[in-house]
């Protein structure tokens, strides 16, 4: 195949900038990444903030047994990765909670023996199934949302919304939940606490825009997070969690106060019909968030007029024809965007990271590109259902070898 460029200006100039990686500039780049500062307390600065979205990878369900943990915490060190991104990634699957929550006490502490900086994220998403009336309530969450405590499990048909909306929206048996009801709330600060007991300190509450037809004023959400905060002040490792969402409104602002710490969406990636497989970034491009997060101030007190936030590369299914383009939507060539990307060949895979990276921090201060680090396939490679961006070895034979790409581009940015 020939080799492509995939935008051929914007690639130039971006390749200039970082040029090429050795194995010789490692000590240089890790002394410069050891002098940022990635200190927090209660609250965390605008600059502590982006240096963690500077590196912030995802690792989905690294902590709850998906790939090698040895191997991927070796990775995770070696590359300086301080955002482990979905590290928790429950989607459904309720009656197994506990038990995962149990094997994530146990490895999260691991990631932090290997560096004490790391923040894990967890998520809370847009879906909840019938499997969630097999989870018992603790007497806790009731009195932190001032109930009175109750025997009982928590009921799926009480998160639902009342008219029907988003039933069986995920496949037959799930729902979308009502943030406005006390139930969804109940499960919410659940989850959270859970979560932040465990060592979690950052929270992603998927689409957030789903799940509020009944709150357009954000008095509920405001009270989510408010309950989520007040535990991780006591709880958390540092006093705080860092919550955040997909916003495809541009974000969650209520009374000129932003509900969310940081912003995050899907790359939104344009494919060109004209050229096999390549997709290239684009401002206006569908409803990609570039140049529209939206500011205000933030709960660690300072303002801006963009609050920073992430773009990766994410999943949600493949089309019925991948492969193919124009199948609608926002399908990459019939693919999911990390779909698309594993598909790419083994020697153009780190050339796409490049341009993206640079692209983004071109085109918007306030972004940055969460690289991809462990995802699910929802259309295999081959036999490969899970991207790894490991470099193949006995632990991960199925490695897609994007780690010298990544510690490249991250290189070349504490460098610069």
């Amino acid at each position: 195949m020939t080799r492509r460029s995939w935008n051929r200006r914007d690639f130039s100039r971006m390749a200039l900038g970082l040029g090429a990686w050795s194995a010789a500039a490692a000590p240089t780049w890790a002394a410069k990444a050891a002098g940022r500062d990635y200190r927090f307390e209660r609250t965390i600065s605008r600059e502590v903030l982006e240096h963690y979205l500077a590196r912030a990878i995802t690792v989905q369900d690294l902590f709850a047994g998906q790939g090698d943990l040895a191997d991927n915490l070796r990775m995770l060190r070696d590359l300086g990765a301080k955002f482990l991104g979905r590290s928790l990634c429950f989607w459904g699957q309720e009656s197994r909670l506990i038990a995962r929550l149990e094997q994530a006490r146990r490895t999260i502490p691991k990631a932090h023996q290997v560096d004490p900086d790391m923040v894990v994220q967890a998520c809370i998403f847009e879906i909840v199934t019938r499997q969630v009336d097999q989870v018992p309530i603790p007497a806790w969450a009731f009195e932190a949302l001032g109930l009175p405590a109750e025997a009982r499990n928590f009921r799926f048909a009480d998160m639902a919304f009342a008219d029907g909306k988003f039933r069986d929206q995920w496949g037959r048996g799930t729902t979308v939940p009502d943030v406005s009801r006390p139930e969804t709330q109940l499960w919410f600060h659940f989850l959270a606490a859970s979560y932040i007991d465990i060592g979690v300190e950052a929270l992603h509450y998927g689409q957030v825009e789903l799940m509020n037809r009944n709150d357009r004023d954000l008095t509920h959400y405001a009270k989510v997070f408010e309950r989520a905060r007040a535990h991780a002040a006591e709880k958390a490792r540092r006093g705080m969690v860092l919550c955040d969402a997909h916003v495809p409104g541009g974000g969650l602002v209520r009374e000129g106060k932003l509900l969310l710490d940081f912003h995050s969406f899907p790359l939104r990636i344009k494919e060109v019909p004209e050229r096999r497989m390549e997709g290239i970034l684009e401002i206006g491009f569908s409803d990609g968030l570039y140049g529209r997060s939206r500011g205000g101030t933030t709960h660690s007190g300072w303002s801006c007029d963009h609050l920073p936030y992430l773009v990766e590369l994410d999943n949600w299914g493949g089309s019925k024809k991948p492969g193919e383009p124009g199948q609608g939507g926002v399908w990459v060539w019939g693919y999911d965007e990390i779909g698309w990307f594993a598909h790419q060949p083994d020697d153009q895979r780190g050339d796409w990271l490049r341009y993206a990276w640079r692209w983004v921090r071109e085109h918007d201060p306030a972004a940055f590109l969460q690289m991809p680090g462990s995802r699910v396939l929802h259309t295999p490679v081959g036999d490969k259902h899970w991207y790894y961006a490991n470099t193949p070895s006995a632990a991960v034979p199925d490695g897609f070898g994007e780690e010298a790409a990544i510690k490249a581009i991250w290189a070349a940015d504490a460098a610069g």
